[in-house]
Parts: structure tokens; C-alpha cells; sequence
């Protein structure tokens, strides 16, 4: 069929337009593309920290973007005009952000958290501004001038604008115990009234918002702290006090009002900075400080927001769209009693039935411990901490401060107040069967008050304060006229170690479990040697973890901020943490050492003295309400000690736990549980002990034979290769890995690995060298190498015996830096081309690539060579080698250890004392908190980074047959410890600084473990056991070395790693805010790009057409030159 001109003409403008959509949608595609990454750039720094890529491939990412972007609050409409009411202010007519009273320590983060609040606040108002240092001339000087200069900056401003002042009052907690505490308290909220009063009489359009400011460091130094007392219950009293003081002060807030233009709120818990003198403050804290204050200027949400991994940012609601004043929401604190209501107890019942028949003492006093009935005691006594001083066990109410009283008289263990009908205590029991019972606690005290008696615990009292406490307990049986010292019957019982685990991570040593138990075997020695008559209940150490929970939960209104500084080693510990593994294990610790010190029979040695582990408190089944909640009735009001609810069930396990035969006790406390008393039988009428329970000491344990080898146990099961050689990377077994070759420094030649003096130190041990050593076999060597010898007995390129002459494919020179690395590459490559065994084209090959110990330990006398900067581009260069000529590879790098806890590696020789620091200068010469020191932590961590950032771009992923992978074990650098909590040197050479064959074996396991974790999920700490069954293997389900490809198998969102994971991959830093005008000329830029690919595609169509007219005419012509030859 003919086509006409007119259809001809269609289809041309029908392809125009068409090419003109094109070329709309490129254009717009190009400018949202910028816009986007500028939008990404923003929405990523509101996240915890997590990549954006931790969930799966790139689809994936996009499902990610849109669940960080929901947790940006989505702006309400805009004020039409100003407020007329400052108590209908949102935070859109909010155009001024001013401070008062910044902290002169630590006032740069003071300043950020202040400027991270005004970001959040420019989401409703871009507009509004902070006060600079310019524009108002605060030197330093007190409260009542900055008020005053700020009053007059004020007053001069447009009477429309509405500013938020935030007036803080630091509170500094380092000598909390000195005397001068209360007078320093009472002075600074006179200063705080002044202030507030000159602004109420000079300001308008303001709301001020009181924030009490703190800065806690766990280390005190104070000359007032007692040994051995837990500083952070006197901090945090004199922070709650204050806290307290100023909410006195605003209790009726219309005394600061002026009618509808001024008001002053206080935040509702104190903020706190966390700092520590060998740490950075990290962004992330900021951001959490910057949120607390945010979350207290709204009126509180009436839901709350489920948490995960991000930072969720509360925002206003169409319900709730103001900023909160004590109008608009009547009690400041509502949301958090309305919390406390949810979990307040309905007045229980304290007492205890007792349905004993028995109550008889003995006919005659028993002279035997083994014969004691429950009436034979006469005495009771008590040491310990708060949870025997009974700190707060009486507060009824949700009052903080009632946390400081001390209910003795309501105490578990020795209280005395009332009777068995009301108050549920071991003494109230026994008195059931002996109402002469003496020396118990009573009504509210310290241990000098006349009520505490034979109560000697101490608040924050931590094991070393056990043998003084013995002694004053001693001296006060022996010198009180009403006991017969060495004939009355006595129940002594010692609970403690709850403040040495909340203090465990300050001093690894003086907290470790050896020490800890050796300070009870102390005081136990005493009570032994002097006590007559006398049983003890050595109350087992309780598993603290479960109490976490009660401040995972919002909910339920706690004061996490208090319980940071009573308990900082327990609470700030995150989920899946090296650190909450390490509390966890120190824990248990605790209560193995007690159960050896009581199981050893050394109190068992007279007839009349015994000593009784206890362990109803081993395992903690925390309470819960119907919701599932943790039921906060049973905890005082700092969600932290115990109320007497608790006690009453601490009480009756305790009396039961008595009653039970050793080897048989009850070891759970389950608070939900009803629990019955348990009563002396006709056949069972004495308080069980280990000879009236027939139970034999297990005596110490057995002495482990001297170890012999470093080697380990393999019990993987699948071990076979790929029914055909893979031609992916990300589908490579163990056992299809042919050939091993390595690259690095000294660490990785296992320069001095065997060494045993310093004559040896230099010999390189390559045999044994963690990733490439192939000496022996793995029952005695374990090496990498060693590992993959059980999957494939004929791997090539692992290095043998010392020195230079059977070195394999282990390429590292001993005091190589990073710069030297390309050349080793370059020899690598050459060495495996030229080996007639090695099928360069076709063999699989597993690289592992460790370096930057020297760059960092020489940094300081060569800044510019050394840089992060020169590392990270020669790190490039010899990946890039690889990637470009080597087939059939995975590569394994490691980042650069933590070398900060190698300056803790002591031992007595030259090598250690000399040698040690000639190695490693710059990291090791440095004083503690010198700023030397924080620049070399700081290099260290731009060099992981920078590991990561390399390893986890788009460089490598161009060929199917390569993968590079950081494994990341050395990330955080844990120095092993011995019992004693001491440097295991048993780990290092003799210069303290490279690593014996002992810490190779362990370097080995942490790598080939890392190889079998997923990316996202590796471990990322090293954690030296030297066990000789924690290989893991590959399975059915999951046969290869995991890659970041074969690490996502699905787009499903991954859980949760529950042990330290690294989040995939290093995003690059972005601004926190991007200017306009940037993202407009990016915008623009984006429909010049669009407009110069339009043009390409029209000049394209038209070319074509052209040739296609062309082409048309000569057909033409040649049909009609045919025709008329024809």
C-alpha cells in the first residue's frame, strides 16, 4: 500500500513529539536525580548510623530511602501570622534561637547540640536564626550579665518575632560528695531566679526553656569519694536535687508569665553529657542530647513511637501542635506519670502467711552449725550495698529523691519494722519462731543511725568495703550488751557485687572477677576466724542484664538518665555489643568465683561456723504486666533499686532458699511466681547446710594440663568443593579455593611469633603466620592456610618453616608500610604466573591483605607521607592490580587494629620496656588525655574508614570472577586479659607489640570466622579465647564465603545481628544542610544535562532521516532506471 505525504507528515510529528517527551522526561529525570542525592544526603544524617545499603541490593535501597525519609517530620501548614499567644506557639513562629549560661567546659558541644536544635526547628522554619557569638558579647561572664545583654539585644527586635531562649544551669558532678554541694545548689537557683525575673520584666514574645546541664565523666578524682564507694549514687542525687530545686522554684510558672507573651518551662530530666578521658564525644551522642531537648519543647505525643534502628524524631500533630507551656499541658511531666501510672502497683500486700507448725527451738543449744533449727537464732546481721540499706524501697510514689532515703527497717534481708502481717523480711520470719530475735534494721537511716544496728551495708558499696564492714559488724556483736557473743546462735548475710559489675568497664583489673572474689574471701576469712555460731548466706551475685529492659521501653517513664550514672557499664552498653558480651561474662564470672570460694570447704573447717551460697538470684526473670511490659511496681522510682514489693519476694527466696538442701536450691528468681514459704519438716528441721544435705565439696578444680600447641578442633561436615569449578565469586566454597598468598608488614611475616628472648625476636616464623602460614597441620597449628587444608589438602602458596626460603606466596616484609605494598602485589602476581602448579587462568584464589601498623606508628614523624589520604591510594593502587590481572580472586583485607591497648601490654624485660616503644613511638610516647594521643586515635579510625570506604564503593564490581571483602575482627581491638583482669602477655612476643603464636592462632580463627558471616553481620572485634573449638563452618544453606553479594541472597529485610556487627557499607559524609542555592544550580545543571542529551538524540533522528531519505531516492531512482530498462 502507497503511503501519502499527508501520513508521512504524521508519522514525522507524531516521532517529534515523541523524542520532545523523551527528552522532558530526561531533563526532569536529570534535575530530580541531583535533587535526590541532595535529598538522600539529608535524610541520611537524621539515621543512627546505619548504611542504607545493610538490607539488600540496590532495589532494596530504594524501600530504605523511603523508610529514612518517614522519620522526618512531615511540616503542618504554616502560620498565616504570628501567634498571638505563647501558648499556641508551634514551631513554625519560632524565628529566634538564643542561649543562656552555655557550659564553659565542653561549651563547643554545647554550641553543636544547640545548633542540631536548630536544625530540627528549620524544618517548620527555615528562616530562623541563632544567636553568634557576634551579635551578643558574652565573655564568660555570670548568668545575670548575659541575661541582661540579652534582654536589651531583645528588646529591640520586631514585636511580631517569637524566640525560645534556652537558659541552661551546669551542674558540675565531679566532688558530688563535698559538703558544699547544698549551699552551691541554693546559690545557683537564686542566680536562676534573677535571671528569669529580669527577662519576665524586659523580654516579649518569649518562651524560655530551662535546661539543668551536666557533664558526667565515670572517673572521680574527687579527694572526698571513699574508696570503693560507687560515686555515681551521690551525682546523681545532687543532679535530681538540683533537678528538684529549680522545679520548686517553677512550680507555680505564672509568677514568671507575663499575660500571653512570656512563659518558662523546665526540661523535664536533667541533660547529660557523657565524656570520657580517653574517647571522643561522638556525633551520635550529640544528636541524642539535641533530641532529648527537641522532644521536651513539644507537647507530649498520646502514642508512643516504636523505635528501631534509626533516630525516630517525635513531631507535632494536628492534636497536639504546640510547644508546650504549663497551659497547653498543665503538668510538664505528663507524659511520663501518665507512664508511671501505667505500671504503678495497687498497694499489694507485703506480709507473708506463715503456716509453720514446727516452731521449737532445739531442746538443748546446738553446738553444732549442723543442727541448727530456724528458733536457735538469735542474732541476725547484714553487709552489703543499697539493695540491703534498702535505698528507695519505701517510695510509694514516683519521687526520685526518695530514692536517697534508706528503708532499713523495710530490708529483704535484716529489716525489722512491723511484723510478718505487713512487712515481709528474713528477721519477721524468724521471729515467727523466735520473737527474741535481735540485731535487725529498723525505720529510715545510714548505717551510724541507731536503727541500723546490726545492718551495716553501705550504699554504693562495692567488694573492697566488705572487710570494714565485717570489722565494724564484728566490733558491734562483741560490744552490744544484749548479744552473748559466744553462745548466741547468728544469721550473717552478704550480698555484694552489684556496683562493682556497674563499674567493671572503668578498670578491667581492679573489677575482674579473680580480684572482686578475693575481696569476699577477705571478709569471710574474718567472720571465720572470729565469729563463733555463726551460719552466712553468701547471697549469689545476681544477673543484672534483665534490668535493661525496663529502659529499652519508653513507656514506662524511667529515668535512664539516673541509672547512666549509677550503673554507666551496664546501661550504656548497645544490643549485640562486644561490651554487653563482656558485662554478660563478667557477670557470670561473679557468680562462678563465689561458687568455687563457698564449694572450695574452706568455712567448713569447724564445727561451728559454715558459709552457704544462696542462689535464688542467679537467673532473673524479670516481671511483666499483661501488655508484656516490664512491671516497674517492683523497682523503686529509679527503675534501678528494688521497691518492697520485690523485697517481699527477695525475703521469702532467701528464707526458702535456707531451707533447701545444698546442691538442691532454687536458683531463679521469678517475680511473677507465687511464692509460698517453705517450713522445717520432722525429717528436715535445720537450716541446711552442706553436711546435713549430705553434700560433698567439689573442692577445687582440676588443674588443666600444660598446653602443648596452639592448634584447633575442626568438626565442619560439609567439606566438599562445587560440582564444577564456579565462574562467580559469589559462589565460591572452602573447598574450592586452590591457592593462598598474602601481603602486609611484620604481623603478617609473624616476625618473633615463637620467640622466647630477644635473640629470637627478629626471626620470621612464617610458618605460623595467622593467614598464610602452613606448618604442621591444624590440630597444632592453626593458621588459615591449615583451616582450608581440611577442605582441600592440596591448597598452594602457604608459607613454611622461618626466613625467607620456603616462603610460598607470602609476599609481607617486615616493617612495610603501605606504600610498599603495590611492589608486593606486582611480586605476587609475577610469583603465581611463574609457578608451573598453579593454573593462574583457572584456580580459585584467596588473597588477604593486612597493613598500616607502620604508617600509624611512624605518623607523627612524617604527617604528609604517612597521611590517610597517601594510605588510602596506595591501598587503591594494589587492589587495582589485582582486580585488572588476576582471574578467579577474593581478597581479604583487614583493617588497621585499635593500637591504643597495646600501650596496657606491661611485662618486665627489655622488650617490652625499651623495644616496645622504639616500634610503635607515636602511639605509645604520648601521655594519657594528651592531645598527641586523641590525633593518633583519630588517624587510626580515618584509616579503618578509609578501608572501608575503598572496599565497598563501585570500583570492584565490575567483574564476576572478584571480590574484595574487609573483615573486620581487628575493627575494635580487644586486649585479651588473663584472670587477674590483667594483659594476657602470653599473646605477644617479647617486644609486647607483635603477636606470639598463641595470638596468630587466635588471628587465624577470628579471620576464617569472619569469612563465614555475612557482610552486615561480621564480627567486629577480635575475642582471643584461644578455645579450641570455635571454627565455625560452612552449611548446606549457606556453603560459600559470604561476599557482599551473597550476603543478600533476597530483598527481605535482614535481622538484627546479636553480636557486634559492622553496618555495610561506609556511606560518604554529606552535609548536614544544604544551601538553596546549590541545590537550585544543581537543578539547573540537571536540565542542561537533559537538554544536551535531547539535543544529541534530535541531531541523531535527524542524521538518520536524512540518510533514510537518501537511501530513498536512490531505491527510487534505481527502480525507475529498471523500469525503463525493462
Amino acid at each position: 500500500m502507497t503511503k501519502t505525504p499527508q501520513r508521512e507528515g504524521e508519522k514525522e510529528t507524531q516521532t517529534v513529539l515523541r523524542v520532545h517527551a523523551i527528552s522532558l522526561c530526561i531533563m526532569a529525570a536529570a534535575a530530580l536525580l541531583i535533587l535526590a542525592v541532595l535529598g538522600f544526603c539529608n535524610t541520611f544524617t537524621v539515621s543512627g548510623g546505619v548504611g542504607l545499603q545493610e538490607n539488600g541490593p540496590e532495589k532494596h535501597e530504594l524501600k530504605e530511602t523511603e523508610r529514612f525519609m518517614s522519620v522526618l517530620c512531615t511540616a503542618l501548614p504554616g502560620p498565616l501570622s504570628s501567634s498571638p499567644s505563647v501558648h499556641t506557639l508551634t514551631p513554625a513562629h519560632i524565628a529566634a534561637l538564643h542561649t543562656l549560661g552555655k557550659p564553659l567546659s565542653h561549651r563547643n558541644e554545647a554550641s553543636t547540640v544547640v545548633r542540631r536544635l536548630r536544625e530540627l526547628f528549620s524544618m517548620f522554619n527555615p528562616k530562623l536564626v541563632t544567636q553568634h557569638e557576634g551579635q551578643i558579647s558574652f565573655h564568660h561572664g555570670s548568668l545575670i550579665q548575659e541575661t541582661e545583654e540579652l534582654s536589651s539585644h531583645l528588646s529591640k527586635q520586631e514585636e511580631t518575632d517569637w524566640n525560645i531562649v534556652l537558659l541552661f544551669i551546669p551542674v558540675d558532678l565531679t566532688c558530688a560528695c563535698s559538703t558544699d554541694a547544698a549551699e552551691n545548689i541554693q546559690a545557683t537557683v537564686q542566680e536562676v531566679d534573677a535571671a528569669l525575673k529580669m527577662l519576665q520584666k524586659q523580654v516579649r514574645h518569649t518562651m524560655v526553656h530551662v535546661v539543668v546541664w551536666s557533664e558526667h565523666r565515670q572517673e572521680d578524682r574527687c579527694a572526698c569519694s571513699k574508696e570503693g564507694i560507687n560515686p555515681g549514687l551521690q551525682k546523681a542525687f545532687l543532679l535530681k536535687a538540683l533537678q528538684d530545686s529549680v522545679s520548686d522554684l517553677l512550680k507555680n510558672p505564672a509568677q514568671y508569665s507575663r499575660g500571653e507573651d512570656f512563659t518558662v518551662a523546665l526540661q523535664s530530666s536533667p541533660v547529660i553529657l557523657e565524656s570520657h578521658s580517653d574517647s571522643e564525644i561522638t556525633d551520635s551522642h550529640i544528636n541524642e542530647l539535641a533530641l532529648q531537648l527537641w522532644t521536651d519543647l513539644l507537647q507530649p505525643s498520646t502514642h508512643q513511637t516504636e523505635m528501631n534502628d534509626l533516630i525516630v524524631i517525635p513531631c507535632p500533630t494536628e492534636e497536639r501542635p504546640f510547644l508546650r507551656t504549663y497551659i497547653n499541658t498543665p503538668d510538664g511531666r505528663e507524659h511520663e506519670n501518665v507512664a508511671g501510672k501505667a505500671s504503678a502497683p495497687i498497694d499489694p500486700v507485703m506480709g507473708t502467711e506463715v503456716l509453720c507448725t514446727d516452731r521449737n527451738p532445739s531442746p538443748t543449744t546446738p553446738t553444732s552449725v549442723h543442727n541448727v533449727r530456724p528458733a536457735d537464732i538469735k542474732v541476725v546481721a547484714a553487709v552489703g550495698d543499697s539493695l540491703t540499706a534498702a535505698n528507695g524501697v519505701g517510695a510509694k510514689e514516683d519521687n526520685l529523691l526518695l530514692v536517697t532515703y534508706q528503708y532499713r527497717g523495710l530490708s529483704w534481708s535484716i529489716g525489722g519494722d512491723e511484723d510478718i502481717s505487713n512487712v515481709t523480711t528474713l528477721p519477721n520470719i524468724l521471729r515467727e519462731f523466735n520473737p527474741n530475735v535481735t540485731g535487725f534494721s529498723t525505720g529510715i537511716g545510714s548505717q551510724d543511725s541507731p536503727g541500723a544496728f546490726l545492718n551495716q551495708a553501705v550504699p554504693g558499696a562495692q567488694s573492697v568495703n566488705m572487710v570494714q564492714q565485717v570489722r565494724t559488724l564484728v566490733a558491734k556483736m562483741k560490744n552490744n550488751p544484749h548479744i552473748d557473743f559466744s553462745n548466741d546462735w547468728k544469721v550473717i548475710t552478704m550480698f555484694i557485687g552489684g556496683n562493682d559489675i556497674c563499674a567493671h568497664c572503668t578498670d578491667s583489673v581492679v573489677f575482674s572477677a579473680r580480684n572482686v572474689v578475693n575481696r569476699i574471701r577477705e571478709a569471710l576469712d574474718i567472720l571465720h576466724e572470729e565469729v563463733p555460731r555463726a551460719i552466712v548466706n553468701m547471697v549469689e551475685m545476681f544477673n543484672i542484664v534483665p534490668l535493661r529492659e525496663l529502659h529499652k521501653d519508653k513507656s514506662l517513664g524511667c529515668p535512664t538518665w539516673m541509672v547512666n550514672i549509677l550503673c554507666p557499664c551496664v546501661m550504656t552498653a548497645t544490643d549485640g555489643s562486644y561490651e554487653l558480651q563482656k558485662l554478660s561474662d563478667f557477670n557470670r564470672a561473679y557468680q562462678h568465683g563465689m561458687r568455687e570460694l563457698v564449694d572450695s570447704g574452706r568455712y567448713d573447717t569447724r564445727n561451728n561456723f559454715t558459709v552457704v551460697l544462696q542462689p535464688f538470684f542467679r537467673e532473673v526473670v524479670l516481671p511483666r504486666l499483661e501488655d508484656g511490659r516490664p512491671d516497674r511496681s517492683y523497682f523503686s522510682p529509679d527503675c534501678f533499686h528494688l521497691s518492697q514489693k520485690a523485697h517481699t519476694l527477695m525475703a521469702r527466696s532467701l528464707w526458702n532458699n535456707m531451707l533447701e538442701a545444698v546442691g538442691s536450691k532454687t536458683y531463679t528468681q521469678d517475680f511473677q511466681a507465687e511464692i509460698d514459704l517453705k517450713c522445717p519438716t520432722e525429717s528436715n528441721p535445720f537450716i541446711r547446710t552442706a553436711a546435713n544435705s549430705d553434700y560433698t565439696f567439689p573442692g577445687p578444680p582440676p588443674t588443666s594440663p600444660p598446653i602443648t600447641n596452639w592448634g584447633s578442633d575442626f568438626s565442619c561436615a560439609y567439606t566438599t568443593p562445587s560440582n564444577s569449578v564456579p565462574t562467580s565469586a559469589h559462589r565460591v566454597r572452602p573447598a574450592d579455593i586452590k591457592v593462598v598468598g598474602a601481603l602486609g608488614d611484620s604481623l603478617t611475616a609473624a616476625f618473633g611469633a615463637r620467640a622466647t628472648n630477644l635473640v629470637e625476636l627478629p626471626t620470621e616464623y612464617r610458618g605460623v603466620s595467622w593467614s598464610i602460614g602452613g606448618d604442621d597441620t591444624l590440630e597444632t597449628v592453626t593458621t588459615l592456610p591449615n583451616v582450608l587444608k581440611k577442605f582441600n589438602p592440596g591448597i598452594k602458596g602457604a608459607s613454611k618453616g622461618t626466613g625467607k626460603e620456603q616462603t610460598g606466596f607470602n609476599m609481607a616484609v617486615s616493617g612495610a608500610k603501605a606504600g610498599g605494598v603495590p611492589g608486593q602485589v606486582r611480586r605476587l602476581v609475577d610469583a603465581m604466573k611463574n609457578d608451573a602448579t598453579v593454573d593462574f587462568q583457572n584456580d580459585w584464589k584467596l588473597v588477604t591483605l593486612f597493613i598500616g601498623g607502620n604508617d600509624l606508628c611512624q605518623y607523627c614523624n612524617d604527617r604528609a607521607a604517612l597521611s590517610p589520604a597517601n594510605y588510602t591510594n596506595y591501598l587503591r593502587t594494589s587492589v587495582d592490580i589485582l582486580y585488572n590481572e588476576v582471574p578467579r580472586t577474593i581478597v581479604n583485607i583487614l583493617e588497621i587494629l585499635e593500637i591504643e591497648d597495646l600501650r596496657r601490654i606491661k611485662k618486665d624485660g627489655l622488650g617490652c620496656t625499651l623495644v616496645q616503644k622504639q616500634v610503635c613511638p607515636c602511639f605509645l610516647l604520648p601521655g594519657e588525655d594528651s592531645p598527641e594521643l586523641a590525633e593518633m586515635k583519630r588517624i587510626n579510625r580515618e584509616l579503618q574508614t578509609a578501608t572501608e570506604n575503598l572496599v565497598y564503593g563501585d570500583r570492584y564490581n565490575g567483574r564476576e570472577d572478584f571480590a574484595v571483602v574487609v573483615q573486620p575482627f581487628f575493627r575494635n581491638s580487644i586486649v585479651p586479659l588473663d584472670a587477674d583482669g590483667v594483659p594476657d602477655t602470653t599473646y605477644f612476643s617479647q617486644d609486647c607489640f607483635h603477636f606470639s603464636e598463641r595470638g596468630h592462632a587466635d588471628m587465624a580463627a577470628a579471620l576464617w570466622n569472619n569469612m563465614l558471616e555475612p557482610v552486615g553481620k561480621k564480627q567486629t572485634y577480635n575475642n582471643f579465647t584461644n578455645a579450641r573449638n570455635i571454627l565455625k563452618c560452612p552449611t548446606e544453606e549457606q556453603p560459600y564465603i559470604f561476599t557482599s553479594v551473597n550476603s543478600f541472597p533476597s530483598l527481605t529485610t535482614t535481622t538484627a545481628p546479636t553480636m557486634g556487627s559492622t553496618a555495610l557499607p561506609f556511606t560518604p559524609e554529606c552535609p548536614s544542610t544544604v544551601p538553596a542555592w546549590l541545590a537550585a544550580v544543581l537543578a539547573i545543571v540537571g536540565l542542561l544535562v537533559g537538554c544536551a542529551v535531547t539535543g544529541l538524540i534530535l541531531s541523531y533522528r535527524h542524521k538518520r532521516s536524512k540518510k533514510k531519505t537518501s537511501a530513498t531516492v536512490e531505491m527510487n531512482a534505481s527502480a525507475h532506471n529498471a523500469y525503463s530498462n525493462s
